[in-house]
């Protein structure tokens, strides 16, 4: 290769490495032509291999349904579902550009019970293309997108009337579906939207203007997508990067990586850690191909400062003259993707930016019918439900309204056992209810409470069925701890449904909030310097974990009291499970409602062949000897 064939190639790298990037996404009614839309868009574009075009052709010819011609939305129904049911299942991303821009382009599913697919196909896009069959007019399901576009904060959306060529090119029909349509946008907030006749299947509007429109005199498909300025820095909110990695490869070097997610920085700027709120100036901006004077957002960068400060994965460094707040309660709209329900009070971890930290939604103000908007009371959240929430986290973030800015304002909840995603939110605001609350500094603490009781305070958790002994278990080892001398207290189920849970009642809900109260009391009770035992069902791991998590390390025992289902019944002196058995107790564990067995208890005691007297002397001898020994037949 000669010079000039060298630098004609470098010079085309170049171009194509400083284009801008659009994300969109497309969506849409059942059959409204998204992925053909998109296989125009790619076939048309020449951006296709001979053997794609080949392949594409069999395949039309094999699952096609536009009998000889080419079925473009083969080109993205990539799954074997998905061709033979001719609809979108999953989240199809494509890749393609043209002189003027690239495109990231996500085909979103139109079905229900899709949504948390939808969701994340929107969840990095810029603009929103949303299609409406010519025939049918706007539908449920374009509500239901419209609503999913405008909460994920997309700023630009296209209204694609697809299938003119059904209609006979009727500019009425093309009109009456924009009015109608733009009155929706207005209720949404979507304020810019540009509305475009077309036909994806014959190519109408697709690239270039169509003589069968001659009455539309505005941009095609694709000049719209190459020209629309979908940037969302607005320099607004000043310089963010959210640090990622703290760079110390030697003990002179010691930087902060991240990506610039607003604003840009310069070399001598000010700048505040947060949440600590500390100071300092950036010192070098650095990056692998040299240092930088100025960094812009989207640049992955390293920063120094002049200071020695103590930032670590997780916090945010910002413009010190316009710093992002802090907080640890917010309102928030969510989205569940989880196939278990949302339970407020249950633990989850909340991932915001390259932060991780503990959360609980504390209330659900409302969900959401995402089809009319509707506000409805709900207790939990379902798979696919759209709530609007209060949060509570176990430490202060920095945050910005996610209307704001996407990184710091965007959210996913974690379920902490199994490690899926079971949510995606976006931050409203912060509830100021604990701002001017703070831990009152006492003289006598938890050790002066314990040395004058001669005990080391801990809370013995019993869990186990109905049934299974755990009431006599206790009393029990309360009545032989009292004897030697030390100071108890027992917190039954039963007893404590009388008066501090007498509100509750046997949901799953209600089983989450009943365990957090008594969790509460138990934990202060240490703090007394008692001997706390605790005998609650509990059937659910998430709410024993959240409950030792509450106390030092060794404080909490978890004694789990393993009694077979069907030896739990025939002790039931209550007639509990024959009523449960027979309808006329709902929620009852181990019948209609599941107990979690736990998976690593501190003591296991098996009650089938052991004496509940023997079985309490095990559980004073794990106390005395700190090593708590599994109990069994």
């Amino acid at each position: 290769m000669n010079a000039d064939a060298r630098a004609a190639v470098a010079a085309y790298l170049q171009q194509h490495e400083t284009k801008s990037l659009l994300r969109f996404i497309t969506c849409g009614s059942v059959d409204d032509g998204k992925s053909t839309l998109i296989g125009r868009l790619l076939h048309d574009t020449k951006l296709l291999l001979d053997d794609q075009v080949a392949a594409l052709e069999a395949d039309s010819r094999k699952h096609g349904t536009q009998g000889e011609d080419i079925d473009f939305a083969l080109l993205v129904d990539g799954l074997a579902a998905e061709r033979e049911q001719g609809i979108t299942i999953d989240v199809a991303y494509r890749f393609f550009g043209t002189d003027q821009r690239k495109f990231i382009v996500a085909d979103c599913p139109g079905h229900e019970q899709y949504t948390r697919n939808m969701v994340t196909g929107a969840s990095t896009a810029d603009l929103a293309i949303v299609l409406v069959d010519a025939r049918k007019g706007l539908l449920t399901q374009t509500r239901r997108h419209s609503y999913i576009v405008s909460l994920l904060g997309i700023r630009h959306v296209v209204l694609a009337v697809n299938k003119m060529d059904l209609v006979g090119y009727d500019q009425k029909v093309f009109d009456d579906i924009v009015a109608g349509y733009s009155e929706l946008a207005g209720q949404l907030g979507i304020a810019n939207v540009t509305c475009i006749p077309l036909s994806a299947l014959k190519g109408d509007n697709m690239l270039e203007a169509s003589s069968n429109t001659p009455w539309y005199d505005g941009p095609s498909l694709l000049q719209h997508l190459e020209t629309v300025d979908a940037s969302r820095d607005d320099g607004r909110t000043g310089f963010r990067l959210a640090v990622q990695w703290v760079n110390r490869p030697n003990q002179d070097f010691r930087g902060f990586a991240g990506t610039v997610v607003a604003d840009a920085v310069s070399v001598g700027e000010e700048v505040a850690v947060l949440p600590s709120g500390q100071r300092s100036k950036v010192a070098r901006i650095v990056t692998a191909d040299g240092d930088l004077q100025r960094a812009v957002p989207g640049q992955a960068v390293t920063l120094t400062l002049e200071d020695e400060v103590d930032a670590s994965r997780g916090d945010v460094i910002a413009a010190a003259s316009n710093p992002p707040e802090t907080a640890d309660q917010f309102a928030a709209h969510l989205i569940w993707m989880g196939e278990q329900p949302l339970l407020p009070g249950r633990p989850y971890w909340l991932k915001i930016g390259t932060r991780t930290v503990g959360a609980q939604i504390t209330e659900i103000k409302h969900k959401i019918d995402v089809n009319t908007q509707d506000q409805l009371a709900a207790k939990h959240l379902e798979l696919n439900e759209v709530a609007y929430c209060n949060l509570y986290l176990d430490q202060p973030v920095a945050f910005e309204k996610y209307a704001d800015n996407r990184e710091l304002g965007a959210f996913i909840l974690i379920d902490r056992q199994s490690n899926g995603t079971v949510a995606a939110g976006a931050l409203d605001f912060a509830l100021r209810r604990a701002g001017n609350i703070h831990w009152q500094h006492v003289d006598v603490d938890k050790a002066a409470r314990s040395r004058i009781k001669h005990q080391i305070p801990r809370c013995l958790w019993f869990t186990g069925l109905s049934g299974s002994g755990k009431s006599t278990i206790a009393n029990l080892v309360e009545k032989r701890l009292l004897a030697m001398g030390h100071h108890t207290y027992i917190l039954d189920g039963d007893n404590v449904r009388h008066g501090l849970n007498k509100d509750l009642g046997f949901t799953d809900e209600d089983r989450v909030e009943n365990i957090r109260r008594v969790a509460e009391v138990a934990r202060l009770m240490v703090d007394a310097g008692l001997i706390v035992l605790v005998s609650f069902i509990s059937p659910f791991r998430a709410e024993r974990r959240m409950a030792r998590e509450m106390f030092d390390e060794g404080e909490f025992l978890e004694v789990f009291v393993d009694t077979p289902l069907d030896v739990a019944e025939q002790r039931d002196v209550k007639g509990l499970y024959a009523k449960a058995r027979a309808g006329e107790i709902r929620n009852f564990t181990g019948i209609d409602s599941p107990y979690e067995v736990p998976e690593a208890p501190e003591v296991h005691l098996n009650t089938v062949s052991v004496s509940a007297v023997s079985l309490a002397e095990s559980v004073i001898a794990s106390l005395r000897d700190g090593k708590p020994p599994a109990v069994d037949a």
